[in-house]
């Protein structure tokens, strides 16, 4: 049997109980063949033949094993190693200090008792109530380097390889453009400097396109980008991926650079290296679990992968008394997130169908647990994406969930087929109509060649009562299939002729009075949303909140977007060409005209209100203009789409992520980390009565004394900021 069918056996083997001594031997037996098959895999060949989730699982079920019976540990046990045999490929380089990993802690409960240790470990020399500071890193998915510099030159390259000996990779290093080839003046005579090479998630992107646009099979994730990239025989290919480094730490050096772990990374920044920003010192564990709690919210902020964070005792020489064990460190221990990959069976392919008629694949998966989240469905995209990574139905697979991104098929664990796979075929029909579907002009996607399916029509039905378009309270997905399968809504402007057809509304399954009473209500107040809105419950292709909010700062109504030409929305500020050709082209077509000139006379706001032209133009007073905002949390009266269309109505721009460029964070109850990162970075935060204030408050005169401005400082503090969840009145 394979190894990864093995693993998944023994997966399934340690959801039961924990094996009896007799038992015992056999299965130790097992764990150690597979842990070792599946490393060598993943640090010699770059290839994840299960998830992140299941391998820590098998080791971790290694290690208890092992811990309960000694005598079943033997020399040769994968968790005596730190990574993998160095390749055959590149000449072998011994370290002269060994690079080890780091032991890991899953929960903030075992975070605590790893301090603990530390803490009874350090007990001879900390004073009484002592407690050792920490310096907090976060981990980056990537391969780790050591670095050797004598006279300031770059003179070798090293990868972990087994902790011990390692692969000599500089000349594909020399190419890493991070990595300093001459150190700043005041470098010591020699040191060894250790980092981590990787891939960024923009630089796995663009070199995935180039390699499909060449007919070659795309990287799995960055983090294999990174290993096969280093490992490649020809430099110049190495330098073609654009790998980056950071520097998080010293190896032998003829001299001692500092005396705690901050002022080493802080020393290695000033002589030229790569050192993460998004470090910390913590006075103890608790602000430690803070900041891995934070970042575990934070990670999809990033351009690059991070798995958890690295917490280190801060003071060197407290690290030099805790030493090591066998193969990590006592004084540093990796606090891993939630794994976000896994491997299950790819059940089958089936396709839905979207609001612009395009009809996209979608794997029906064994349910996995993904980073503590039951995935049972995920995207595959479009046919390119099946077809270039060979994905069949009947594999196993690689699944992948970030944050609140569908969950995606990453690719097929090719070691585990049997032969009983069935490589996937586009459908050349729609699945719920039967109406053709095809790639007109060599798209990606598959798109219907004629109108009138009604799965299509459901979803724009959908996308029109959107919080983010018309906001129809009452009109959710369920209600939306029910009234096109009954045939009482045809098109858009049907759902403005239901007042007239209440008995029909009445005959529906779980309809009452309270209920169409409560959507003719909610179809009502549509009615007068804001020209930009309606334009996104259209659903032209490529219009989002953005471009239609550019298109009505130019445009004052529907009818004249309408006579637009293709051109003249070009020369709009973040209208491109496509985005034109596709504005343009849904306006040619005489039956969206229809539709257009149908929802006008049944009474929608089909024109520019007052204010509106004023997003992207900056025609505007308000003192929020030009301020970048994050909302967060749960306002008492705002919804999070209302608050910002109010920022960006007065000028300002709305974000999803606080930055040292953030001028105002809008906090509402359970805001949670985003509250978190502006307070460690002293952004003004304001409950909603604060922001409304603003937004209604005239910019500021430009000839305003420094002493006015001064006093505003003051009285606008971070500290004075209102408390989140404030009850004032919007009208006060």
């Amino acid at each position: 049997m394979d190894v990864v069918h093995e693993a998944l056996d023994l997966l399934e083997a340690l959801s039961q109980d924990a094996p009896g001594a007799s038992v015992a031997p056999a299965q130790a037996a097992r764990l150690r063949g597979v842990v070792r098959a599946l490393a060598a895999a993943y640090y010699e060949r770059g290839e994840s033949l299960v998830g992140d989730t299941q391998y820590d699982r098998l080791f971790r079920a290694l290690q208890d094993l092992e811990a309960a019976h000694p005598e079943l540990k033997t020399p040769d046990s994968p968790t005596h190693r730190v990574g993998g045999a160095p390749s055959e490929r590149f000449d072998k380089a011994v370290h002269p200090v060994p690079l080890l990993s780091l032991g890991n802690a899953f929960d903030a409960d075992e975070l605590r008792a790893w301090y603990d240790r530390a803490l009874k470990g350090l007990a001879s020399v900390l004073d009484d109530g002592e407690t050792p500071a920490l310096t907090v890193e976060l981990k980056i998915d990537g391969l780790a380097v050591a670095l050797t510099y004598v006279g300031g030159l770059l003179a070798r390259a090293v990868t972990r390889g087994d902790g011990t000996t390692g692969e000599d990779v500089t000349p594909n290093v020399r190419t890493v453009r991070g990595v300093p080839l001459r150190l700043a003046a005041g470098a010591p005579a020699e040191i060894e400097v250790r980092g981590e090479l990787y891939m960024r998630r923009s630089t796995f992107e663009r070199v995935n396109a180039d390699l499909v646009a060449a007919g070659e099979k795309p990287l799995a994730n960055p983090r294999n980008g990174a290993v096969g990239s280093l490992r490649q025989l020809d430099p110049t290919v190495t330098a073609s991926r654009r790998l980056d480094v950071w520097a998080y730490g010293v190896g032998p050096a003829s001299e001692p650079v500092a005396d705690t772990q901050h002022a080493t990374l802080d020393r290695l920044a000033e002589l030229g290296l790569p050192v993460s920003p998004d470090r910390a010192l913590v006075p103890d564990v608790e602000g430690a679990v803070a900041f891995c709690q934070r970042w575990a919210g934070q990670r999809d902020t990033l351009d690059y992968e991070i798995d958890g964070v690295v917490v280190k005792v801060e003071r060197l020489d407290y690290q030099q008394i805790l030493g090591q064990v066998a193969t990590a460190p006592r004084w540093a221990v990796a606090y891993k997130f939630p794994a976000r990959e896994a491997t299950t069976r790819l059940v089958r392919v089936e396709h839905n169908v979207g609001r612009t008629g395009v009809v996209k694949p979608q794997a029906v998966l064994e349910p996995v647990d993904v980073g503590g989240v039951t995935v049972s469905k995920a995207t595959l995209h479009n046919p390119d994406y099946l077809a270039t990574r060979d994905i069949r139905e009947g594999d196993l697979v690689v699944v992948k969930r970030a944050g609140d991104v569908i969950p995606a098929v990453v690719g097929p664990v090719v070691a585990a087929r049997t032969g009983a796979e069935t490589p996937y075929v586009p459908p050349a029909a729609c699945p719920v109509c039967g109406r053709p579907i095809g790639r007109p002009d060599d798209s990606a996607d598959l798109r219907h060649l004629e109108g009138g399916c009604p799965a299509q029509l459901t979803r724009a039905v959908e996308h029109w009562a959107a919080r983010g378009a018309l906001d129809v309270d009452g009109l959710g997905k369920k209600i939306a299939a029910q009234m096109v399968d009954a045939g009482l809504v045809a098109d858009l402007p049907d759902l403005y002729r239901l007042a007239d057809r209440r008995d029909d509304l009445l005959a529906l399954d779980g309809f009452g009075d309270l209920k169409a009473d409560k959507l003719l209500r909610g179809l009502g107040r549509s009615k007068g949303q804001p020209l930009r809105r309606v334009l996104i419950g259209l659903g032209i292709r490529h219009v989002g909140e953005t471009v239609a909010r550019d298109l009505v700062a130019h445009h004052d109504s529907l009818s004249a977007l309408a006579e637009a030409e293709g051109e003249a929305l070009e020369a709009i500020d973040g209208v491109g060409p496509i985005v034109a050709t596709s504005v343009a082209d849904w306006f040619a077509d005489p039956v969206n005209r229809t539709t257009v000139e149908a929802l006008a006379s049944l009474g929608v706001n089909t024109t520019r209100l007052d204010g509106e032209a004023t997003a992207a133009t900056g025609e505007t007073t308000s003192a929020a203009a030009g301020k970048t905002f994050v909302v967060t949390g749960t306002l008492p009266t705002l919804t999070r789409p209302e608050a910002k269309a109010r920022i960006e109505a007065a000028g300002g721009k709305a974000t999803g992520s606080v930055s040292a460029k953030t001028d105002y964070v809008v906090a509402g109850e359970a805001a949670g980390s985003k509250l978190d990162r502006a307070r460690e970075l002293g952004v003004e935060v304001l409950d909603e009565a604060a922001l409304i204030a603003l937004l209604a408050s005239p910019a500021p005169d430009p000839d305003s004394t420094a002493q006015e401005a001064a006093g505003h400082e003051s009285a606008a503090a971070p500290s004075e900021a209102p408390a989140a969840g404030g009850q004032a009145s919007l009208f006060e």
